[in-house]
């Protein structure tokens, strides 16, 4: 919950997804075989969760359109993970095979890079501060190098990244149909819309993209009810899927750069990290306890949350880690716009976007969902 209210957006907004028994051809140059989308949905799934990203490279786009108010984000940080929360971003991704990932998150005076060597270590990299975090690897790592150069810059999403999150809890909440003709970075692909059937939900519908061949996720848009544009979008503008050369998983700090060793555990954290206290941001010493309440496109998060928390200064180094970005600041700015509410289960402020809606209480709590607010009231009132 280091990114308090913003960031569970994308996370919330991949709940529940179905299998229908729709049948589709994708048509164009070339057409692709006849799919069912549960035939899809089980390929995609397998890719995802049973085998290592192919050798491949290219430029993914991603696209916030959440409707959150102004976000006191500093000038030219655009290669800040923060930044991901509005506007459109550039993310550039290699992958070798044997543990080798690297990601570049470039802004227009400075470069964050993420690079998993494949040799048991990984490297953050952050031009504008000059500064470079190795983090060893726990054994057995192997080719889950992704998994760990994701882990060190966990907002810089994929198409792949989002469609793990929307796979995760597949249920019979959704209607799931097929789209012709697609073609996502001049490849053919089939694309899945997923529509959930939660009158609740805030979302119309998730289209999933995945390349014809090899079922990679190619693109994953999210739409809010009553839009026609996508609320989130990530997905490939160019992509290849030859090995890249092996220059790119290489790293040398630059002379002069400040260089800090991490461990990672078994959990993908930085070994010493206390769960109640991310990033010198303590939420109570009760933070790791997450509770979720109802299913599906209806799930809500639920954490202990104080806002007297916010009201800490930053631990040291936190910004230079995320950019100059200060999440305390991000978050007093949502709250600005938030609405009083009061009901039995007591009192608090809500906050709504195109596609989530958060509700801090008066008691300590924060509940977050891709769902209406009275929706997160009538969990808050739920023990």
């Amino acid at each position: 919950m280091r990114w308090g209210v913003p960031v569970v957006a994308v996370a919330v907004v991949g709940a529940a997804v179905g299998a229908g028994p729709v049948i589709a051809a994708v048509q164009g140059d070339p057409s692709l075989p006849d799919r069912t989308a549960a035939q899809l949905l089980a390929e995609v799934a397998k890719t995802a969760r049973h085998q290592a990203p192919p050798a491949m490279s290219g430029t993914v786009v991603e696209t916030a359109s959440l409707g959150l108010p102004a976000l006191p984000l500093p000038g030219g940080s655009s290669s800040s993970p923060m930044s991901l929360l509005s506007g459109s971003h550039t993310i550039k991704v290699w992958y070798g095979g044997d543990g080798r990932v690297r990601l570049a998150l470039p802004g227009p005076m400075s470069e964050t890079d993420v690079i998993s060597t494949g040799t048991g270590e990984a490297w953050l990299w952050q031009s504008d501060q000059n500064t470079a975090t190795r983090y060893k690897l726990p054994q057995g790592t192997g080719a889950d190098g992704a998994k760990a150069a994701h882990t060190a810059l966990p907002t810089a999403t994929t198409p792949a990244d989002m469609a793990a999150e929307v796979l995760k809890a597949a249920d019979e909440s959704t209607a799931v149909t097929v789209e012709n003709g697609q073609h996502v970075a001049g490849r053919a692909a089939y694309q899945l819309v997923l529509t959930p059937k939660d009158t609740s939900s805030l979302v119309k519908q998730v289209k999933l993209a995945l390349d014809g061949e090899n079922y990679i996720p190619l693109r994953v848009q999210v739409f809010a009810k009553g839009a026609s544009e996508p609320a989130f979008e990530v997905g490939f503008t160019q992509v290849s899927f030859s090995a890249p050369a092996p220059e790119n998983f290489a790293f040398t700090p630059p002379a002069g750069a400040k260089v800090e060793d991490k461990t990672l555990g078994a959990e993908g954290a930085p070994s010493g990290d206390k769960p109640a206290e991310p990033d010198g941001h303590a939420l109570g010493k009760d933070a790791g306890k997450i509770r979720t309440i109802g299913k599906g496109w209806a799930t809500v998060a639920e954490v202990p949350f104080s806002l007297a928390d916010l009201q800490r200064p930053p631990a040291t180094g936190e910004h230079g880690k995320w950019g100059n970005g200060d999440p305390t600041a991000v978050v007093d700015s949502l709250l600005k716009s938030a609405k009083q509410v009061s009901g039995p289960w007591g009192s608090g402020r809500v906050i709504q976007s195109k596609l989530v809606s958060a509700l801090v209480t008066d008691d300590g709590r924060l509940l977050v969902g891709a769902v209406t607010p009275e929706a997160l009231a009538e969990a808050a009132g739920q023990k």
